[in-house]
């Protein structure tokens, strides 16, 4: 995220969000049927390391400085307010794109049905919220949330303290 300064037609679409957000949490409590989710790259280090008999007293051998570019994998990885619902890693060098997102939600939509079955049901309607990334508002996902029967939460451009 970069520091941006809003204009008027950004601050008016936070605006608009919060009080979509607040007059329908009015209406009925939905925080109960929110399902979001994020990507983050995670960083790792395994060094090799070998046992070596050291005497009482004596130093142990030395150990070569870490590696400051370690490896990464993202973690792809969603939530409500009970706790996490589902989450892939991929393989290092893996991306999001649109079809690996799309695949995900259908992974998501079974973990939610095993998980989280009341939410599950159609009655109590999931409210999907995510960023503003490409992958996510692709046409094949915008399909495959209307096919999960989803509510899509709206996530005005530029707002990190409301991103998941």
């Amino acid at each position: 995220w970069v520091p941006h300064e809003l204009n008027e037609q950004q601050l008016k679409a936070r605006i608009d969000a919060c009080k979509k957000h607040l007059a329908q949490h009015k209406k009925h409590s939905f925080l109960n049927r929110i399902v979001t989710g994020d990507e983050k790259w995670v960083y790792y280090d395994n060094p090799k390391r070998e046992a070596a008999y050291v005497d009482p007293g004596q130093p142990g051998p030395s150990q070569p400085k870490r590696d400051i570019h370690c490896q990464k994998l993202m973690l792809c990885i969603w939530w409500d307010q009970k706790g996490v619902v589902y989450y892939e890693l991929l393989k290092e060098n893996e991306t999001i794109t649109a079809d690996r997102y799309k695949h995900q939600l259908t992974n998501l939509a079974h973990a939610l049905n095993e998980k989280r079955p009341l939410i599950a049901r159609k009655h109590h309607k999931v409210l999907f919220h995510d960023d503003n990334a490409r992958p996510h508002r692709a046409n094949i996902v915008k399909e495959k949330l209307e096919r999960l029967g989803w509510d899509h939460l709206d996530h005005p451009p530029y707002s990190p303290d409301l991103a998941p």
